[in-house]
């Protein structure tokens, strides 16, 4: 897809060509101080990121998936845990529960925002596990395991519905961990504190992954946890750098989960953009929509529901005939994406969870439909018709095929 008129599924050569210059000043900084690991200014993009999600504090690491479990592991959720999250994410997500030890529980999904679906979280809470009132813990009844906590992906972009995943987390004493990784800037409108709040600022902490694609991305990898918990907070800042609380001091085992300075540096110029990116990719999405409701199309577009602000990491479509309809856009020079197309429960990795196909139905159903638009900053009106116009007449040559 190099011709002139190919569209990219994402571009990140864009972005960096305008901000070349702000970025080799970063690299320039660390070689004149030496200053790789640690120091302003990874202390620096923590402030500024911390104050851009209104949570408190922010930890820097080395990935999504390190936030996660650094996360997990501060909040005291270990063996013999079960935590409580989707299917229809990046494995990342279950990967950090089974490394900090506990043990994975999937409830389906909404059909309309892919997100966790309450009524389905309720259904388990209340209809597979045991509560009991005098010692606040609440029992999986099939493995006998105490359920623990419970993980909402604000997947695509858009937060997951909290008002109602909080309300039972504070019925059963559970701790909610965000996985806001592919949300940064998202807000979802609390009736309970009667405000917009922004990811990373609701649960008792969040996981942002700063891979190079995400919506604020790093040139390799990187990492954030926030909280409004100083004590967790000083556990991850621990756990992330080999358990130590002063150098050579290590209160416990940790890792080695650090944001380099480099990263931290472009972080910190990119963040100063990302409000405008983020404009633009809530500008394209709607224009996505008042493209394609122009014409009938057997295709189902995102939902947005009135309590979010979603901030487009992805915009994501359902078609019949999706590995057809992608490979035929791809031939037009347009590229498009799957995220993702094998749930987590039917992934060979977790055979030992023993779930079957049939267990989460609406993750099935929609994991064989969905495909990911091109998506960035960057993408023009023009750009965007030729890619609606498109898929239309792909759809409908497929209808009138049928019929």
């Amino acid at each position: 897809m190099n011709s002139p008129n190919s569209i990219p599924f994402l571009d990140l050569v864009t972005p960096h060509t305008e901000l070349k210059e702000e970025l080799c000043e970063v690299f320039r900084k660390a070689l004149d101080t030496a200053g790789f690991i640690g120091g302003p200014m990874v202390q620096g993009f923590e402030a500024d990121f911390a104050r851009y999600c209104d949570a408190a504090y922010c930890v820097g690491v080395n990935s999504g998936t390190d936030a996660l479990r650094f996360a997990f592991i501060a909040a005291g959720i270990g063996a013999g845990d079960i935590v409580v999250t989707v299917p229809n994410t990046f494995i990342a997500t279950t990967e950090s529960i089974s490394q900090a030890g506990a043990r994975i529980v999937f409830v389906d999904i909404d059909e309309a925002t892919y997100n966790m679906d309450p009524a389905k979280l309720r259904d388990y809470l209340e209809g597979d596990c045991d509560w009991n009132a005098a010692t606040g813990v609440l029992t999986d009844r099939k493995s006998g395991l105490r359920v623990r906590g419970i993980v909402p992906v604000h997947l695509y972009g858009q937060m997951a519905d909290m008002d109602a995943i909080l309300d039972l987390a504070d019925q059963y004493g559970l701790i909610v961990i965000e996985d806001a990784c592919q949300a940064h800037g998202a807000q979802y409108f609390s009736k309970k504190q009667d405000r917009w709040c922004t990811a990373g600022s609701m649960g008792k902490a969040a996981a942002f992954s700063f891979y190079p694609g995400k919506n604020l991305g790093a040139c390799g990898e990187g990492g954030a946890i926030t909280t409004n918990d100083e004590n967790l907070a000083k556990k991850c800042r621990m756990l992330r750098d080999h358990g130590q609380s002063q150098k050579y001091y290590h209160e416990v085992e940790g890792y080695n989960g650090r944001l380099d300075s480099i990263q931290a540096g472009i972080l910190g110029v990119k963040l100063k953009h990302l409000p405008k990116w983020t404009e633009q990719r809530q500008a394209a999405a709607a224009r996505y929509q008042d493209l394609f409701s122009t014409r009938d199309a057997e295709m189902t577009l995102p939902y947005q529901p009135a309590w979010t602000k979603p901030v487009y990491h992805l915009f994501v479509v359902r078609v019949q005939n999706r590995d057809d309809f992608m490979k035929r856009l791809g031939a037009v020079g347009i590229g498009t994406g799957i995220h993702y197309p094998i749930p987590l429960h039917l992934q060979t990795a977790y055979k030992t969870l023993g779930y079957k196909e049939g267990d989460f139905p609406v993750t099935e159903r929609v994991a064989k439909e969905i495909v990911s638009l091109p998506m960035f900053p960057q993408l023009s009106e023009d750009q965007q018709t030729r890619v609606v116009n498109e898929a239309f007449d792909l759809l409908a040559a497929e209808i009138s095929a049928k019929s």
